[in-house]
């Protein structure tokens, strides 16, 4: 992954890009690796500006509901000891990863869909650069998944709202490493039936609300996510499609699939989600990655920049 820094602490990682295989000069004059100034792993709570790579450009913010498949990649020891986008040091034994738009740091439940393996990750770095790629997961965590050997895997990674909310409300007020709080404290409410004047009844409950039930165990910022347990889920057939566009007006999807016709055969599909009905066009099934990899490039620079692979 490559950090902002300062001109004078630039480094052109070309080993980095080579394993990446989606450094572009836009990248590399843009981002760098700036080495470590302490063992702490430090870091503030980030969520950055919109930034431009390779004619892409990417949007940070906080997104609760996110839920996206796309193939993830990792990275490891060439970025060992250095420091990730919002401050803190890379540790390739943690379990983190790289996302391009997602709050830092944030949790994710990450599963690699073709083997059933499933685990929450920290993100804490931005990333990555490569079109294809949904999520740069650290050698750890990637090695928890199965991603290893391999190096790709197709995944789907889902933000664990409640846990990322409570989180960002701790780093945002700056408590340090106080405890996590997750809502304020709740006092049980009693109303009583008052007797009339000159009257020597005591007062009548009504009802007592009950008290608010215990929030949920913190989830382990560092050193406990690398020692959970790893689920495992059912595994079904899966198929990789590059997503052009999703449009709320059928007739602005059906321009972009006849635009797209000569790079292959276009389907429209209807959809809802929690934001309305969306009629979305992709091309595939697939064969494999690398090919999806290079019908993805290929229709980013014919002017879709908003094209991504996707795994159903």
């Amino acid at each position: 992954m490559m950090r902002r820094l300062p001109r004078a602490r630039i480094l052109v990682l070309l080993a980095g890009c080579a394993f990446l295989g989606a450094c572009s000069e836009t990248t590399l004059a843009t981002y760098a690796v700036k080495e470590a100034s302490g063992p702490e792993k430090g870091g503030t709570y980030k969520i950055g500006k919109p930034y431009q790579i390779s004619g892409v450009w990417y949007y940070p913010a906080e997104d609760y509901n996110y839920s996206e498949t796309g193939i993830a990649s990792w990275y490891g020891p060439d970025f060992h000891g250095k420091q990730t986008a919002n401050g803190e040091i890379f540790d390739q034994n943690d379990v983190t990863a790289a996302h391009r738009t997602l709050p830092m740091p944030c949790f994710v439940r990450v599963t690699n869909m073709e083997n059933g393996r499933s685990l929450v990750v920290r993100i804490n770095d931005r990333g990555p650069y490569a079109h294809g790629r949904v999520l740069d997961l650290s050698r750890r965590a990637a090695q928890l998944l199965g991603i290893e050997g391999r190096g790709t895997a197709k995944v789907k990674v889902e933000i664990m709202a409640e846990e990322s909310r409570a989180l960002a409300l701790r780093l945002k007020a700056g408590q340090g490493e106080a405890p996590q709080v997750t809502a304020a404290p709740r006092e049980s409410v009693m109303a009583e039936s008052l007797p009339a004047p000159g009257s020597h009844e005591a007062p009548k409950p009504i009802n007592q609300a009950a008290a608010a039930p215990p929030p949920p165990a913190p989830v382990s910022e560092f050193g406990q996510l690398a020692a959970q347990p790893v689920k495992q889920v059912p595994v079904k057939p899966t198929q990789v499609f590059v997503q052009a566009g999703a449009f709320s007006r059928y007739d602005n999807a059906n321009r972009l699939s006849a635009a797209l016709q000569p790079m292959g055969e276009t389907a429209i599909s209807q959809v809802q989600t929690k934001a309305g009905t969306f009629f979305r066009v992709r091309l595939g099934p697939i064969a494999n990655v690398s090919d999806a990899d290079a019908l993805l490039e290929k229709i980013i620079s014919s002017g879709y920049p908003e094209a991504k692979l996707v795994v159903d």
